[in-house]
């Protein structure tokens, strides 16, 4: 018996060779002849194509409604068949699945339909679906009854062209019969089914604009599965699907949802952006920029970059602090650390978590300490401050900060902030950033520590002038014993808690930490005693400041704050907190 290696090399070719993966033509056929109903998802672009991919249907629907509204023409053939073909090879492209196309009447007569099927087997569309209808159509459900339908020997002529012109034997051909609509009756309907059949459609589909399925009902129990069944209930929707699955119906079109539910959101948000002037509000309410690109497939192209181009990604790291119980929250944090606490339906460290992560920050470190083990640790490296009883969040910074190796941000474990808070931080090209709210004091809980003092007071309207850190008081070293030419007066805001250390910072910020480490006091020091200790050292931290927008965590009453915080952030119908999170009920 030869081996592999001993057979000819065109045999060995054909002997290792996988068979061949379904083309989209027969992936839709198959699905169009199953014995299970099967449902094909409206999309009307590129992006929405690889939605409906990733929501994980077998197929697409290329409704014309749709694709003419996202070009912002009517449904009455505006968008010529040239410009709807253009919008199907982005579709293709982006999902690689069958695509059934709403071929309208096919743009004109038998000669337009053999074009048309010519370039959609050029565009690797898997299908088209045909109405008997003239050319130029209205949509069917504008004054559906009082359209004239295209004569039966037309029609069928049409089809004939079609399936004679397509190279691809699976290439499908659906007839979709007007009759009901149209208001000619359920014989009419059947008798031009029957001809479409006959003349080589592989499928039928039913339209009708009732509201009740009866007409559709009716129908496929007369039809008999002569050939497959295809339905768009979109004025019966109420309808349960297993009725259609006990029809014999073959496929089910969900025929303009994502077109609507596009439209519908973009009003809202439009109108608010207008109303009020401003982006806050609506910014952690919509999908983040990264998910877009995310969409468009644009980490395939940063691989190729690296490849081709030798580029390499930015990373990005984080450290949280998350070692303490809390205190003054004791009563809620007898089996759980601070951080753990549920603030609008999830922990308080996940909402600082998902901001990083929304931000591609996808390296966490958190440090836990306190009940340590009742840290979620999706997503996360979690290390173990062990002296947390006795020590600062120094120490517990030093458990972590060997492993930063690229840009990262040092937080506080306790913060909730709109997404833009983050994102202006890691914009600021500079070594070391910090984040300081210029509110008035009285808008901080109060705390002996944080207080910020900077080189300029925020005017609202320091766009390109850099705001830098003078000092940050800490429970370790008031300000009063600030060395310092100048008297400080008034605090210039509130340090929230966060730090943005460069690549290239990081060996100055582990050096400062290694000095302070063999300080005698080491196990006292927190953060703002590491930030007074850099600028002791000339490294210039500079500033961005925001003016309120987050909240921290140091009692009950900032936990209440929080919650009604989270709640506004998405939007909840009830803001009261006490009602809507159990800790809170909990608190006495």
């Amino acid at each position: 018996m030869n081996t592999i290696s001993e057979l000819p090399l065109a045999n060995r070719h054909q002997t290792i060779t996988a068979p061949a993966a379904l083309s989209n033509s027969m992936k839709l056929r198959r699905m169009l002849d199953s014995a299970d109903l099967e449902f094909l998802m409206e999309a009307h672009s590129g992006l929405s194509a690889r939605i409906v991919k990733e929501a994980e249907f077998k197929g697409i629907w290329a409704s014309g409604l749709s694709i003419s509204a996202q070009l912002g023409v009517r449904d009455n053939n505006e968008a010529s068949w040239t410009q709807i073909v253009d919008v199907l090879e982005f579709m293709v492209d982006a999902s690689d699945l069958p695509i059934l196309l709403d071929g309208d009447t096919g743009y004109g007569n038998f000669n337009n339909m053999r074009r048309l099927v010519r370039k959609l087997e050029q565009r690797g569309v898997a299908g088209v679906c045909i109405e008997d209808k003239q050319f130029p159509k209205t949509n069917s459900f504008l004054n559906g009854e009082r359209q004239p339908l295209a004569e039966i020997n037309e029609f069928v002529g049409k089809i004939a062209a079609g399936k004679d012109t397509q190279t691809d034997p699976s290439f499908s051909i659906v007839a979709r019969v007007e009759a009901l609509i149209a208001g000619w009756g359920m014989d009419e309907a059947l008798r031009r089914a029957e001809a479409y059949r006959l003349a080589g459609a592989d499928a039928i589909l039913i339209h009708s604009k009732l509201s009740r399925p009866d007409e559709i009902l009716t129908f496929a129990k007369e039809w008999a599965r002569r050939s497959p069944l295809v339905i768009v209930p979109t004025r019966y929707y109420s309808t349960p699907t297993e009725v259609f699955r006990s029809a014999g119906i073959s496929t089910v079109i969900w025929a303009n949802h994502l077109v609507r539910s596009a439209a519908s959101a973009m009003q809202v948000i439009a109108k608010e952006i207008f109303e009020s002037e401003t982006l806050v509000n609506v910014e952690d309410r919509i999908a983040p920029v990264e998910e877009i690109f995310r969409l468009q497939n644009a980490d395939e192209y940063s691989a190729a970059e690296r490849i081709y181009l030798g580029a390499t990604n930015t990373m990005r790291v984080a450290v949280v602090l998350a070692a303490s119980r809390g205190r003054g929250l004791e009563t809620l944090t007898v089996d759980q650390p601070k951080v753990m606490l549920p603030i609008a339906g999830k922990p308080l460290l996940r909402w600082l978590i998902d901001s990083f992560k929304r931000e591609r920050i996808n390296q966490v470190t958190v440090v836990g300490g306190y009940r340590a083990e009742a840290i979620d640790q999706a997503g996360i490296n979690l290390v173990i401050n062990q002296r947390y009883m006795e020590t600062g969040e120094l120490a517990s910074l030093e458990c972590a900060v060997d492993d930063l190796e690229a840009d990262a941000v040092i937080s506080y474990g306790d913060l909730l902030f709109r997404s833009y808070v983050l994102r202006d931080l890691l914009e600021i090209n500079a070594d070391f950033a910090v984040v300081v709210d210029s509110s008035p004091p009285g808008a901080h809980s109060q705390t002996v520590r944080d207080f910020a003092y900077c080189s300029r007071s925020d005017d609202r309207d320091l766009f390109g002038r850099p705001v830098t850190l003078r000092h940050v008081d800490s429970a370790h070293s008031a300000a009063a014993s600030f060395q310092s030419t100048e008297p400080l007066a008034q605090p210039d805001g509130r340090w929230i808690g966060m730090l943005k250390v460069s690549q290239r910072g990081l060996p100055q910020l582990k050096s400062v930490l290694s000095e302070l480490k063999a300080g005698p006091d080491f196990d006292a020091l927190d953060l703002p005693d590491l930030l007074n200790a850099l600028v002791r050292r000339h490294q210039v931290i500079e500033v961005a400041y925001v003016h309120g927008h987050w909240r921290g965590v140091n009692d009950l009453e900032d936990l209440c704050r929080a919650v009604d915080f989270a709640h506004a952030q998405i939007q909840s119908p009830d803001r009261n907190p006490a009602v809507l999170d159990p800790v809170l009920r909990r608190r006495d």
